[in-house]
């Protein structure tokens, strides 16, 4: 599986992004997609997850980004989103959308994610 991010960028505090992730290759064995973001000298951190196997459909957040951020699929485990409001400086990262194959639930770490894409850079300006 390959995922590639898109809709990067800077904006000022207050404003919104959407990301977009594109997955390609052996999809139909995906059973967790997710957002990650890293910011400089601080570790990798999940934003959202979404379940498409045992859960389908069951989302989680950081309490970081309840209200703010909106993660969705295209029901074909090809597509990926993440709708970003009301950003804040302390949103700035690179975003990383990550794939899990096989069975199970989502997990929270990275670790769990063995697909990763080169990540979109968002900047949040105060």
């Amino acid at each position: 599986v390959q995922v590639v991010e898109s809709g990067g960028g800077s904006v000022q505090a207050g404003g919104s992004l959407r990301l977009s992730c594109a997955a390609s290759g052996y999809t139909a064995s995906t059973y967790c997609m997710g957002w990650f973001r890293q910011a400089p000298g601080k570790e990798r951190e999940m934003v959202a997850t979404v379940d498409l196997d045992f859960a389908v459909g069951v989302t989680r957040y950081a309490d970081s980004v309840k209200g703010r951020f909106t993660i969705s699929e295209d029901n074909h485990k090809t597509e990926l989103s993440l709708q970003m409001n009301n950003l804040k400086p302390e949103d700035t990262a690179m975003y990383y959308c990550a794939a899990a194959l096989g069975r199970g639930y989502c997990a929270t770490s990275p670790t769990a994610f063995p697909y990763w894409g080169p990540g979109t850079q968002v900047t949040v300006s105060s």
